[in-house]
């Protein structure tokens, strides 16, 4: 016999719980379906234990899409303080860290119990260790697990993309979508270390060293540290630059973005005895600051090098050129660029225009935040938008 709801989740995750938090909430009779053991294991990881939950600056400039005005609706009409003041409603303490980020004081479970705790005000049914086996549409949804079948007049796909699949993250939303004819965007890895080959090998020599700076991907900038690994750079400016950068394409680095751009010129001025070595060891770290001299070639006292030199030094040090091999895939990706196509979705209500009684929202649309809470506000604008159309 089939279980009968009027609304099916699939993943409780952030956009799954909010979803059908809202949706309970109205009303309507919603079953909650997740693969895992326990709701928001991802939550669970995010922000260092502690959860980015959201971020105080965050707007439609601030997300990738083929559609970049697609996520103005859901992020208009459930912005960050309204999910800070539900945050402040259930007694989480909180704190802003650096460019509008704000975390828990405590621990990212503090979310998570939040979360069920909303579901728990409406007739909200949650079962986890549910693996999805079958999908059917025909008068409404039916889904079919190990436990048997549910049925619904709506089915809402909230499971996320395929990155960090060490949580069981799966392509499953794209498996699903395709199966009602919805169009994709290519996913790829965001938010993700590149890593560097040929002569650029050397710099793993520094592995573990960081510095501010600024990194550049096509037309994105981000002012924030870079950190050089054993495969190549990481850190939250190159995690940020990854999700514009493209294979073949090379990524910019300004690795002194506090200096004028003839600083190299009136150092020559004020002190030519001195070498370009120590000056960016005065500027960066030791190592770091060695490979780049080594690099740029200048081992002579300023005062002896000629002024076309410096110049060159200048500005290659402002735009230091790296060229990508790749990235570390999907496997260390905090989320996806690409999903199902917004081209598919009502911006309003996260429904499919084809489809009816079928949603998407979440990291699953091709709706891709910048590091720093934002993925999270995406989750819960469009877990909202669609709770409300249920």
């Amino acid at each position: 016999m089939t279980a009968r709801y009027d609304a099916i989740v699939l993943g409780a995750g952030a956009a799954g719980l909010m979803c059908a938090a809202r949706a309970g909430q109205r009303g309507r009779r919603v079953l909650v379906l997740e693969k895992a053991e326990k709701p928001g294991k991802k939550i669970l990881i995010s922000g260092g234990g502690r959860c980015n939950f959201t971020n105080l600056g965050a707007g439609p400039e601030n997300y990738l899409s083929q559609n970049p005005h697609f996520a103005k609706s859901a992020l208009a009409r459930y912005t960050a303080r309204d999910f800070l003041a539900l945050v402040e409603r259930h007694g989480i303490a909180w704190h802003e860290k650096t460019l509008g980020q704000l975390f828990c004081d405590g621990s990212a479970r503090q979310i998570v119990d939040m979360l069920l705790d909303e579901c728990a005000r409406g007739p909200v049914d949650i079962r986890c260790g549910e693996t999805v086996e079958k999908v059917e549409h025909g008068d409404g949804f039916t889904v079919r697990t190990a436990s048997g079948a549910f049925g619904a007049d709506a089915l809402v796909i909230a499971t996320g993309g395929p990155s960090i699949p060490k949580m069981g993250a799966t392509g499953f939303a794209y498996d699903l979508a395709r199966r009602f004819g919805l169009k994709l965007v290519e996913p790829r890895p965001a938010l993700v270390p590149l890593t560097l080959g040929g002569e650029e090998v050397l710099f793993r020599e520094i592995s573990g060293i960081s510095a501010p700076v600024i990194a550049r991907a096509g037309k994105a900038s981000f002012p924030e540290a870079a950190l050089f690994t054993h495969r190549g750079l990481s850190g939250p400016a190159i995690l940020q630059a990854s999700s514009y950068w493209k294979p073949g394409d090379p990524v910019l680095i300004d690795f002194l973005s506090d200096h004028g751009e003839d600083w190299l010129l009136e150092a020559k001025r004020q002190s030519p005895r001195t070498t370009l070595r120590a000056l960016l060891r005065d500027a960066l770290p030791a190592r770091l600051a060695d490979i780049l001299a080594d690099r740029l070639g200048i081992d002579s006292a300023l005062g002896n090098a000629p002024d076309k030199a410096l110049q060159a030094a200048q500005q290659r040090l402002k735009r230091w050129e790296f060229r990508p091999n790749g990235t570390e895939g999907f496997a260390k990706a905090e989320v996806t660029v690409g999903g199902i196509s917004t081209a598919e979705l009502s911006s309003k209500t996260m429904a499919a225009k084809k489809v009816p009684g079928l949603y998407a929202i979440g990291e699953a649309v091709d709706v891709t935040g910048w590091l720093g809470g934002y993925n999270f506000q995406w989750a819960w604008a469009s877990g909202v938008a669609a709770g409300e159309a249920l």
